[in-house]
């Protein structure tokens, strides 16, 4: 049965394996892996963990940028994904969504991904936002399916950094 958990350093060999598997560059969605984090060494993992976990109790995490919520999606001891709630409504958020998740090749097919974002909706309810963004690459079917089946409504095509994008709407299960 998975779990969501916050971040932590107790997990260094199971995420390494994890980002092992996903292979070389910054394409782990729902991490917050920036290009500048050393996750190689369990000192620099641990100097990680404690960034993302000072980003999810901070209402600002960087200058005027807001806090993200970091979840890992784990099964026992091992890491199978990662989600993150972004808070506010700033310039990357308009083109990364609200929410960025990522399964770990090995585990996909599963459910997982349409499971937590399911449980970080829940989260987005209880923190007061009506409606949240979700982006994905526009060649990801995966990503997309998982999104509508959580009641992602097409927005429309877009443009991120990283290239054409579909963007979803997705209203939160309460009634203000």
């Amino acid at each position: 049965m998975p779990d969501l958990i916050a971040p932590t350093a107790r997990l260094y060999a199971p995420w390494f394996e994890a980002h092992r598997e996903w292979g070389p560059g910054l394409h782990e969605d729902g991490f917050g892996l920036r290009e500048s984090d050393d996750v190689d060494s369990p000192v620099g993992f641990a100097a990680w963990v404690g960034r993302l976990i000072a980003e999810s109790d901070s209402a600002a995490a960087e200058g005027d940028r807001p806090g993200c919520t970091y979840r890992w999606i784990v099964e026992g001891d091992q890491v199978l994904g990662g989600i993150a709630l972004r808070h506010g409504l700033d310039d990357f958020v308009q083109w990364a969504g609200h929410i960025g998740f990522g399964i770990r090749p090995s585990a996909r097919g599963r459910g997982l991904a349409t499971w937590a974002l399911a449980r970080v909706l829940e989260v987005a309810d209880q923190r007061g936002v009506d409606r949240v963004l979700v982006v994905c690459a526009i060649d990801n079917l995966a990503s997309a399916r998982v999104i509508e089946r959580n009641g992602g409504e097409f927005e429309g095509p877009g443009e991120t950094p990283l290239g054409p994008s579909r963007r979803y709407w997705i209203t939160t299960g309460g009634i203000r």
